[in-house]
């Protein structure tokens, strides 16, 4: 599921190439002058960017319709980097006026990673200059260089990305050539050791820490017994994969560009004793609807959960974050990004939805997600930490979202393991791609057949498709009536029961790159195959009554919209057979 503004997960249409006028080529910093070869960088130049590394959040920087924020994953350096997401009509443009000398030649620089991602100045009072590349999944750099005017004192140096495509990221940006004035970046010195460390909530695998935030740092290491646990670029965290009944010591350090600092005092910390996790929550209604809810603002409106309407029936919180150890997973509320949403606020509605007869569960994966669950050790780190987050906030459950593929061997026993720690109350869903659900063979489809027992929905993403292979072998494309039913068919033939059957769509057309739905069409194909009305030129051999019902991303597009899908949608559910 996509992190990213108006795109639920990455977009698989193609799009057309943005037509560049002149002849795109990386300009060389180096300069020919009269006395010979000179470096156009002379031993007093300095970087006039302000906030290169994006250590300091988007100070000096200005995004256009709140495209920018600052993330810690992925980064060339330090501990922060710039990720950018356009949307509709915005190409996510990050600018930063920056004063110059007049009749001086600099170097422009950065690194850049995902999709579509442009460089370039303006205002150079000479040539304005540009460069970009079509995307890499590693950091790449893009140079040029530019001039200034006889009456040339500042430009705006800028970054964006293109239309339609998903985020790029930008990290180490540089201005290079003679001071403006403003001297450059100061360096950063080793921030002070952090103070105030104290243990608080544990449960039997995990312990919540916090402290108080130490001058000049960017980030924090958090050690337990001396070995390092796990990063917050805030100041508390939660320490997963414990063992129940444990004493464990824990410290915690600072960081920023320029090291790291002493480790803070430690504090000791026991985790509970077996048998004092959460019961179980809420029964999953026969016909449900899913909401995926998000932790980040993307130009979507921003929700509390208890701003989530009555209509959606489980709630999956969007994303976990990926843990250094493998498989596991931790949890951190985008506070600043959710106008000051506060984790005790959260937790609270959390309990307030479960006292609703709703169930709350954390999704793992997404557009950006990086959980790895290949062998053993990964599995069982998945189940323990997923386990201590259900402990932790109450969540019922998990909705795995795996965009960049899944074992099915080893996901299977991470589901299993779960499960067996969780109890018959646990609430498992799986968001696939279409392409993920075309066959029994595929990795998906086998781990939710492996689980059958204990899977409460596949809700698998009919959008950002193209065309795909329905049950009876046609080709049929996305945004129709006849895709919906006849690729939900594959799943319901191919061995799932239809209680454990959803179909996923975007709750307004901001909500995915392609293939959105009216909720009217939603509501025909689940007429279709409850009751085998309101079909296409589709109709499925048998009809499916038990048919679990739909799901949206997300609630918060669902709102930007004024609640269309939901208040079409969650009525018709609830009066399925």
């Amino acid at each position: 599921m996509e992190r990213s503004a108006g795109s639920r997960r990455r977009s698989r249409r193609r799009h057309s190439r943005p037509v560049l006028s002149g002849t795109m080529a990386v300009i060389a910093a180096g300069a020919l002058t009269v006395t010979g070869l000179v470096s156009t960088a002379q031993a007093a130049d300095v970087n006039n960017a302000k906030n290169p590394g994006f250590e300091s959040g988007l100070t000096n920087w200005t995004c256009t319709g709140g495209s920018g924020t600052v993330v810690s994953s992925p980064v060339r350096s330090g501990t922060s980097a710039l990720k950018a997401t356009p949307a509709g009509q915005d190409n996510a443009k990050c600018t930063q006026t920056v004063a110059v000398q007049p009749n001086s030649t600099y170097a422009l620089g950065s690194w850049v990673q995902g999709s579509y991602a442009y460089l370039g100045v303006s205002g150079t009072g000479t040539t304005d200059v540009s460069t970009w590349t079509p995307g890499s999944t590693s950091w790449t750099r893009l140079s040029t260089s530019f001039t200034t005017g006889a009456d040339t004192t500042s430009v705006t140096v800028y970054t964006h990305g293109w239309y339609g495509q998903d985020a790029y990221f930008v990290d180490d940006f540089e201005v290079t050539g003679p001071d403006g004035g403003g001297g450059g970046e100061e360096p950063p010195v080793v921030p002070d050791t952090p103070a105030g460390l104290t243990a608080g909530a544990t449960t039997t695998s995990s312990v919540a820490l916090s402290w108080n935030a130490a001058p000049g740092a960017t980030g924090y290491k958090v050690y337990r017994d001396g070995v390092q646990a796990t990063t917050s670029t805030g100041t508390s965290a939660t320490v997963t994969g414990l063992s129940a009944d444990t004493a464990y010591q824990f410290s915690v350090s600072a960081t920023n560009a320029a090291g790291e600092s002493a480790k803070s005092a430690a504090v000791s910390a026991r985790t509970a004793e077996e048998g004092t996790g959460p019961g179980p929550g809420p029964a999953v209604p026969k016909h449900a609807v899913t909401g995926y809810w998000q932790n980040f603002n993307n130009g979507a409106a921003v929700q509390k959960l208890t701003d989530v309407p009555a209509d959606y029936d489980i709630i999956a919180v969007s994303f976990a974050d990926a843990l250094p150890t493998p498989g596991a997973v931790t949890f951190n509320l985008d506070t600043a990004g959710l106008n000051g949403y506060t984790d005790a606020q959260f937790r609270a509605d959390i309990k307030t939805k479960q006292a609703q007869g709703k169930n709350v569960i954390i999704s793992i994966g997404g557009e950006l997600g990086t959980v790895r669950v290949e062998n053993d050790a990964s599995a069982t780190a998945f189940a323990d930490s997923v386990y201590a987050l259900m402990q932790d906030y109450g969540f019922n459950g998990v909705d795995i979202d795996l965009e960049n593929g899944l074992n099915a061997t080893y996901m299977t026993k991470a589901l299993r393991q779960l499960s067996a720690k969780a109890g018959s109350g646990l609430v498992i869903t799986m968001a696939p791609q279409t392409l993920d659900m075309q066959s029994t063979s595929g990795e998906y489809f086998k781990t939710a057949l492996n689980i059958k027992d204990i899977l409460t929905v596949v809700n698998m993403q009919y959008y950002n498709s193209g065309s795909m292979l329905g049950c009876d072998g046609k080709v049929y494309h996305q945004g129709s009536v006849d895709f919906l039913t006849a690729l939900a068919c594959i799943q319901l033939e191919g061995g799932l029961d239809p209680s454990q059957v959803g179909i996923g769509v975007p709750a307004s057309t901001r909500g995915a790159g392609s293939g959105y739905v009216a909720p009217s069409v939603v509501n025909a194909a689940l007429d279709c195959l409850t009751k085998g009305t309101n079909c296409g030129s589709f109709k499925p051999s048998r009809t499916y009554p038990s048919l679990r019902g739909a799901m949206t991303w997300s609630t918060n597009w669902d709102a930007t919209a004024g609640f269309a899908w939901s208040k079409a949608v969650g009525p018709h559910v609830r009066g399925l057979p």
